[in-house]
C-alpha cells in the first residue's frame, strides 16, 4: 500500500473508536478478575456479578434508574412530539424561530446551572426531593432531545400526502394517526432513545435535585467512587453497557423493519 492510497480517514476512525471503547473494554474485563483492585488481572471469575446481584440495595436503584428512564422518555416522547408538530404548524417565522430558541436552551446550557436551576425551583414550590423532581427533571431535559429528533421528519414529510388523505374524507385526528404518526415514527423512536439514554447517563442534574432515600445508579456510583475502587461496580458498568448494546441493535432492527414497510406501501402510492 502506498502513501497515495493510504486513507487517513481510517486510521482517524480506529483512533477515535479505541479511545472510546478502551476504557469501557478495561472496566468489562476486570468486572471477571479475582482481586479487589484494577492493577492486576488475578484470574477469570463470576463472583462481582454474584456479589452485584445480592447488592439488594443496588438493585433497588438500578430498578428506580429503569423506571425513571422509561417514564421520562415516554412522557417526554409524547410531548416532544406534540410541541414539534405544533412548532411545525405556526406560520410567522419569528414565532417558530423564538420558540425553538427557547426550546433549545437546555440542550446548550451546563448540566450544573438546569440542575441548580430545578433545585430553586422545586424549593420555591416546596416539591419534596426524590423520585418525583427526578421524574419531573429528566422529562423537562428530554424534551428539547425529542422535538430535535420528530421536527426534521415532520419537516421532510409532504403536504401532499396530508391533501391527498384529506380529500379522501379524513378528519383531523385520522390525519395524525394513521398519516402523520406513521409517517414521523422514525423521528419519535429516535427521540425516545435519545431521551432513555440521557436519562440514564445523566448525573450532574440528578444529583442536584435527588432528596434523602432516593438515587440513580449514576449518583451512587459517584459516591460508591469516591470511598475507593470496587469491581462490583465493574460488573454493572458491563451489565449497563450490555444493555446499551441490545437498545443500540433494537433501535437498527426497528428502523430496518419500518423501511422495509414503507418502501412498499410507497410503491403502491404511486403506481
Amino acid at each position: 500500500m502506498t502513501l497515495r492510497n493510504f486513507k487517513w480517514r481510517n486510521l482517524y476512525l480506529w483512533l477515535v473508536f479505541i479511545v472510546l471503547y478502551a476504557p469501557i473494554i478495561f472496566l468489562v474485563v476486570y468486572s471477571f478478575s479475582q482481586g479487589t483492585t484494577m492493577n492486576n488481572f488475578h484470574g477469570f471469575t463470576w463472583q462481582h456479578y454474584q456479589d452485584l446481584f445480592a447488592d439488594s440495595r443496588l438493585i433497588a436503584i438500578f430498578l428506580d434508574t429503569i423506571l425513571i428512564a422509561l417514564l421520562s422518555s415516554l412522557l417526554a416522547t409524547v410531548i416532544g412530539t406534540l410541541g414539534a408538530l405544533g412548532i411545525n404548524s405556526m406560520t410567522k417565522p419569528i414565532t417558530r424561530n423564538t420558540l425553538l430558541s427557547l426550546n433549545n436552551i437546555l440542550m446548550v446550557s451546563p448540566d450544573v446551572i438546569i440542575g441548580a436551576s430545578f433545585l430553586i425551583f422545586f424549593t420555591a414550590l416546596k416539591i419534596p426531593l426524590g423520585f418525583g423532581s427526578v421524574l419531573l427533571s429528566h422529562i423537562a431535559f428530554s424534551i428539547p432531545i425529542v422535538v430535535l429528533m420528530v421536527l426534521p421528519k415532520i419537516q421532510e414529510m409532504s403536504t401532499s400526502l396530508l391533501d391527498a388523505a384529506a380529500d379522501l374524507g379524513a378528519n383531523n385526528w385520522q390525519l395524525l394517526s394513521q398519516v402523520i404518526v406513521p409517517y414521523i415514527m422514525p423521528g419519535i423512536f429516535s427521540g425516545f432513545f435519545m431521551a432513555l439514554t440521557y436519562s440514564l447517563d445523566d448525573f450532574a442534574v440528578t444529583f442536584f435535585v435527588t432528596g434523602n432515600g432516593f438515587s440513580t445508579l449514576s449518583v451512587e456510583i459517584y459516591s460508591r467512587a469516591r470511598q475507593g475502587i470496587n469491581l462490583e461496580i465493574n460488573a454493572l458498568s458491563g451489565l449497563m453497557f450490555l444493555m446499551a448494546l441490545v437498545l443500540v441493535i433494537g433501535y437498527y432492527f426497528i428502523n430496518q423493519y419500518s423501511s422495509r414497510h414503507r418502501r412498499p406501501a410507497v410503491r403502491g402510492r404511486r403506481k
